[in-house]
Order: C-alpha cells, then structure tokens, then sequence
C-alpha cells in the first residue's frame, strides 16, 4: 500500500534554512503531519531561570548532523568528508524535531580519527547557530561516542561555557576510533571506565545512554559487543552519570521505501541477528530480561527512545525525523539544568507513534501521606497496602503517519528488589510479573484522560512498578519480522517506581 504525504516547506522559514543546510533544503523530499504539544514562547537560555512549570517535554538525546562525516581513506591519515554519512545541518535537525512537537534534543555526531576537531571546530559552531536559529527549543551539545570495550552510547553534556572544550578533551582522550593508526589499548573496558571515572569527576556531570544495547547480540540472550557486565560495571563506576539505554532504537524506518510503502527485507532498527521485539530492544522488551534484573538489584537504571537521525527514509534513509515516530518524554521544566536534573532523576517515560503524550503513574501508601511519581521512590511500612494510580492521555489527533492511534491495553509490571548479584551477567528477574492488564472496559474516563487504578493489599517486600501499554492485542511484545510497518505495532513504557519497605 502507497500513502501520500504532505510537504512541509510552508511551515518552514526555507531562507533560514537553506543558509543553513548548504542548499539542501530545496532538494528536500521530507514528510509530516499534524503534531501536537507545540510552545510559541521564546526559548529563554538563561539556565538559571525557567518559562514555565513542569510539564512532560518530548525529547530525542541520538540525532546526528552532517558533522558525523565519512573518510577519505585514501589519504593518511583519513580526511573528514562532511555530509558522508548523515547529511542535514542541526538547524534542519532542530526545525524538523520542533515541527514534531520536541521541546529540547541533543546534537551526538559519532567519531574516526581526530574527530575531536572537526566538532570542536565546525559541529560546535553549527550548534551555536542553530540555537539562535530556532530559539524554539532546547539543543544540547553531545556525543555518540565510540565506547571503548562497546558499541556506542550518547552523551549529553549540560549547557555550560565550558561545554565545546569539556566534550573535546572526552572525545580526544576516550573515543576509541580518534586515534590513528588504531590503537587496540583505547578499545577495551578499562579504557571506557577510566572514561566514566573522569566524567564522575566534573563539576557538571554528563549523561551516558547506552545506545541499541542488543543490536549485536547473536540471539536472544546471546551478547557480544554490550554485556549485562559491561553495563553494571559503567553503573558501578559512575552512578549518576551512566544512568540508562535506549528501550526503542533508532533506524525504525528501515522497512520503508522513500514514497512510505513497505520494503520487504527491511528490518527495524537493523537488528539482523535478533530482532526488536514491538520497536523494542530485547534488553526492555523481554519481560523478567536485563532491565528488570537491573531494577531487581535496584539499580536507576532509566530507559529512553530516539530516532538515531541520520538520512530521512524519504531520501533513501532508515530512519524518522526526530520526534516524527520515537519520543522520549521527560516531566521537567523547560530550561537545560532542570532537564538534565530530571532526565537524570528517571522523571522518564517512552513513546513511539504518539501512542500517548502524557503519562502520570502514582504510588502512595495507606493513609494517603506520602505518594511517588515515576523515577522515585516511596517508603511504606512492611505489610501496609499501597494504591496505584496510572493516568495517560491518548491525544485526540494525528500522528505524523495521519492516523489516530488508540491505546488498547495497559500492563502494571511488579517486580522484587533483592539486592545486587554476585553474577554480574544475570539477565533475568524471576520475581518480575505482569500483576494487572487493562483495557478501555476496565479503566475509566476523568475528562480526557483514562485512569486506572489498582490496590496491593500488603506489601511485604522491596519492590518496584513499572507500566506500559500499547495498541496492539500481543500479550507480550514479539519478534519483529522484516517488512513489518512500525506504524501498527506501538508501545509506550515509563521507568520504574520504587517501593522500599521499612
């Protein structure tokens, strides 16, 4: 099946951007739809002061710019070739992730030898450029590095004078493409939480995401590349710093041909040796798997989604715009400080599709005297009943698909917390369960909202919560086949809530 699609130029200041993006934009072949959730008000930079209350904010922390260029590899050392692997400028980038309804991304152009420069000296200032461009939303300055010892994971600087020369020195010193020739000493763990250990130590600590976890997993289970080890040890050594991993992958637009009809070999996420199961790495998609064992040790161990934006598919591309099909939401202030803060705090829940826009889950003891929100905890007396409240809104409106897709159940996930494992590559919780499934029959309606509430009677142990939902009918998420339309197969997940027993 073909769709048509509608072009965005009018909603665009094309003189801008076209300065912007070399020319690009006049070639540009990109589509949209409807969003919602947009702000008029000016961004305000100053980081001490915040333009409104908190509200949940669409972010995407994994988009790359023109700036993660190719090699020339027939020189030495290689040379950059700017546009040679991802092609828009980051006020492309911006305009685009604006137009579907973000309100604060971050720049992660990845690496080769001595790429420290070309993003000390020409993605840095693009950044600057963009920010007075589109003054709309939030854009942070980071990194998808290439991890020693891993894959690759983003990092999100926070906005400080000092940013441009802080992410250098990390990059410089820790990436273990920089150097050439290649030095083997740079590609081991070691090197990446030695890397860990020096973030800690600054005075304004980044965030590191782990990025598409498993898509080098020989199978289900079977890592290579990014370990349940690996993982621990990043937390064991920077806490506050390497705080989670993308849940949903970018490159969902892999089945897709440049008109929006399905690609038969495509597979979403290009994770060939085991797929995405509902858009999901099987690290968080697998119920009682890797992240439920981390939340059983009671680990803050935050899930997010992202685009991975490099070439739209309507050019030939694999992946969305960000913010077009994956959303990482965080409840927050719109300033860069209290994002960070609150990113950092597990204020988080994940969306793909528009599925939902908002999502309010509450646990609060007995007498109503203490209550926790997503990312916290609360303390309740052993044996006491707690009640649980999961408010969501389905936005009444388009997706960037043109469609209106409906919640069709919600899963409350309960878990023990046991404590850390001598075994650091246990991936597994056998306490994780689903305790209740809902549906439109069984939650109810407070004005636009759906509202489901749900009583444990005593609880006896450390535990947490955590919900999803999506509009599917599969009781768990399954394997996604090639060519499978990620448009029919939604999910949204928060992090976790939890429940320490006095």
């Amino acid at each position: 099946m073909k769709f048509t699609y509608k072009i965005i130029s009018p909603l665009i200041a094309v003189s801008l951007l076209a300065a912007c993006t070399n020319g690009h934009f006049a070639s540009h072949k990109a589509t949209t739809a409807q969003t919602h959730g947009h702000s008029d008000e000016k961004q305000n930079h100053d980081k001490h002061k915040s333009i409104n209350k908190k509200s949940w904010l669409a972010g995407d922390h994994h988009i790359h710019s023109r700036y993660s260029v190719g090699w020339d590899k027939s020189v030495t050392p290689p040379k950059a070739i700017i546009a040679g692997d991802a092609i828009y400028s980051t006020a492309m980038n911006a305009q685009m992730a604006y137009h579907h309804g973000l309100s604060w991304m971050v720049t992660t152009d990845h690496g080769g030898p001595n790429h420290s420069k070309v993003n000390l000296e020409q993605a840095y200032p693009d950044l600057l450029s963009s920010r007075k461009a589109v003054p709309n939303i939030i854009q942070f300055y980071g990194l998808e590095l290439d991890t020693p010892g891993a894959k690759h994971s983003s990092i999100i600087m926070p906005h400080t004078h000092d940013e441009a020369q802080l992410l250098y020195q990390i990059e410089k010193n820790y990436a273990k493409d920089e150097a050439y020739p290649k030095d083997p000493k740079r590609d081991t763990e070691e090197k990446m939480l030695e890397a860990l250990t020096a973030m800690r130590a600054l005075e304004h600590q980044p965030i590191v995401i782990v990025n598409h976890p498993g898509r080098s997993a020989q199978g289900l289970g079977k890592y290579t590349a990014v370990t349940p080890t690996e993982l621990r040890n990043w937390n064991d050594t920077a806490p506050e710093v390497a705080i989670g991993m993308e849940g949903s992958p970018g490159h969902q637009a892999s089945a897709l041909n440049t008109d929006g009809s399905l690609k038969v070999a495509g597979i979403r996420g290009g994770y060939s040796n085991h797929p995405t199961m509902g858009g999901f790495d099987q690290m968080t998609a697998k119920l009682g798997g890797f992240w439920d064992s981390m939340l059983g040790e009671g680990r803050h161990w935050w899930l997010t989604s992202s685009s991975d934006s490099h070439v739209h598919y309507s050019e030939g591309g694999d992946d969305f715009w960000p913010g077009e099909f994956a959303k990482t939401y965080v409840y927050s202030e719109k300033n860069y400080d209290e994002i960070m803060h609150n990113f950092r705090s597990g204020h988080v829940f994940v969306t793909t599709g528009d599925l939902i826009s908002e999502l309010y889950v509450s646990v609060k003891n007995a007498n109503n005297t203490f209550s926790a929100a997503i990312g916290d905890t609360i303390e309740v007396v052993k044996g006491e009943k707690i009640s649980i409240e999961v408010k969501f809104l389905d936005p009444q409106s388009q997706n960037a698909r043109f469609e209106n897709p409906m919640v069709n159940r919600v899963d409350i996930i309960t878990g023990e917390v046991t404590g850390r494992l001598g075994n650091k590559n246990i991936d597994s919780n056998p306490t994780t369960q689903v305790a209740a499934r809902y549906n439109k029959s069984t939650w109810h309606k407070e004005q636009e909202y759906s509202v489901i509430s749900f009583t444990i009677d005593q609880v006896t142990e450390d535990s947490y919560i955590r919900v999803r939902g999506t509009n599917g009918d599969e009781l768990e998420p399954a394997l996604d086949i090639a060519g499978e339309n990620p448009w029919r197969d939604l999910w949204f997940y928060s992090n976790p809530i939890f429940i320490k027993v006095k």
